[in-house]
């Protein structure tokens, strides 16, 4: 007779965290795209629309509007709702947005599809901050906050492919209906969100945040928001910059797609690197603030040369420091992952709200150089207040043992010591 072999259990399919995070990216990038696509395609919009560079700026003013605004409501979903769940219906408002704006016939409709978007878009970062607590191992929380964050030069990227090879030769209409057939794309990827079969959706390690965490992150979102003014308003008119500087329009759509490259390269290298200290994140932020406002004031000369090193270092440098951000503010408060990724969307899309409007104002008033500083003026602003956030999170310096008022310590009496026993009594 014989036996047959025990049957082992079959074990769950186990993924490891970065197809999720990854999925989370690709849907960050499309659900903030139909902002950037309606700046990159301005030019056409405009002309057909019959709208004025300040009637855009507005249009574009109330998608991140609706994004700010309607962050405190999508965090609350995000903390009910699956991130699988949240990320999809993020993706599908992308892309129906995107394709109803194709074939928009007034600048009423486009607004009012605008708006729509900034809401889906909302629902993005305090999803993907729940995903990373929750399946993303501590030491790599930087790297994957870096993927998410990459996802704003990503949404650059397609936008300027377009301008580049699909708006000469099709017109603005077709690439903005190529652009919402992408954004489905993530749609179908949302089940990889799950870091692994059966894994509880809590976090990993839950230390405890540190009191008083309440004005850090006041002030980083303050930062956000202002290096985002700065840095969202070129991105939004980096066409009609380049345009400004001598370049022409295909020369500068295929920049804004390279420089759009070395921000996700940028964001990815610094989440790896940041992984060994991240503690460090914050100066490294402000570093990062601090450069794209270098780069924002080369942009300002209006030279050729200038505007190609400046649109590196704004892009790379100036929108790098997003998914770091993100990351920080998770190291402080470790168990409400979704109110992390609110404080970092508030303060960018905040800072991007203005930026549209008040960058086109500007043009109007001391033309594209003087709002090119003023831009850089906003970038060392959020530089300043990083600083002064991280400068609130160190320790307090031990009081000294003994002052000037109190009692001197007594010097150990020389020699060997005694043993003592307890006082008696009659001394």
């Amino acid at each position: 007779m014989t036996v047959p072999f025990p049957r082992r259990r079959a074990r769950p399919p186990r993924t490891g965290w970065r197809p999720g995070v990854l999925t989370a990216a690709l849907t960050a990038t499309v659900t903030v795209m139909p902002g950037f696509a309606v700046g990159a395609f301005a030019p056409g919009i405009g002309s057909d629309l019959r709208m004025t560079r300040t009637g855009l700026g507005l249009s574009m003013t109330a998608f991140y509007a609706a994004t700010a605004l309607g962050s405190p409501l999508a965090k609350r979903a995000a903390a009910r709702l699956p991130p699988p769940l949240v990320l999809v219906m993020a993706s599908l408002v992308a892309a129906t947005v995107m394709l109803a704006l194709s074939r928009a016939g007034d600048a009423a409709t486009l607004t009012a599809l605008l708006v729509m978007g900034g809401l889906g878009n909302a629902l993005v970062q305090p999803a993907a901050g729940r995903l990373i607590v929750a399946g993303v191992p501590g030491h790599r929380r930087s790297l994957a906050a870096g993927t998410v964050g990459a996802a704003l030069a990503a949404a650059t990227l397609v936008p300027g492919l377009l301008v580049a090879f699909v708006v000469p030769g099709h017109g603005w209409r077709m690439a903005m209906t190529v652009a919402g057939l992408v954004a489905v794309i993530p749609a179908a990827l949302a089940p990889l969100t799950v870091p692994r079969t059966g894994a509880p959706a809590v976090p990993t390690a839950r230390p405890t945040a540190p009191r008083g965490v309440g004005p850090v992150l006041a002030l980083w979102a303050l930062a956000a928001a202002l290096s985002a003014a700065g840095n969202n308003a070129v991105a939004t008119y980096f066409v009609q910059l380049g345009a400004e500087a001598g370049l022409s329009g295909t020369f500068t759509g295929n920049l804004l797609s390279l420089s759009a490259l070395c921000a996700i390269a940028v964001r990815l290298a610094a989440g790896a690197l940041t992984d060994r200290a991240p503690h460090h994140n914050p100066a490294v932020i402000a570093a990062m603030m601090a450069t794209g406002g270098i780069g924002l004031v080369l942009i300002s000369t209006g030279s050729p040369a200038a505007f190609l090193v400046g649109a590196v270092l704004a892009f790379s440098a100036g929108w790098g420091w997003t998914g770091l951000l993100l990351a920080a503010a998770l190291r402080l408060v470790p168990d409400k992952a979704e109110n992390a990724g609110h404080t970092v969307q508030v303060g960018i899309y905040t800072g991007a709200t203005v930026a549209p409007f008040a960058f086109a104002a500007l043009t109007g008033a001391i033309g594209f150089a003087g709002a090119s500083l003023a831009a850089a003026t906003a970038a060392f602003a959020g530089a300043a207040a990083t600083t002064a956030g991280a400068f609130l999170l160190r320790p307090p310096r031990p009081a000294p043992a003994c002052t000037s008022a109190g009692p001197r310590p007594v010097a150990a009496p020389r020699g060997p010591a005694r043993a003592t026993g307890p006082a008696s009594g009659d001394g």
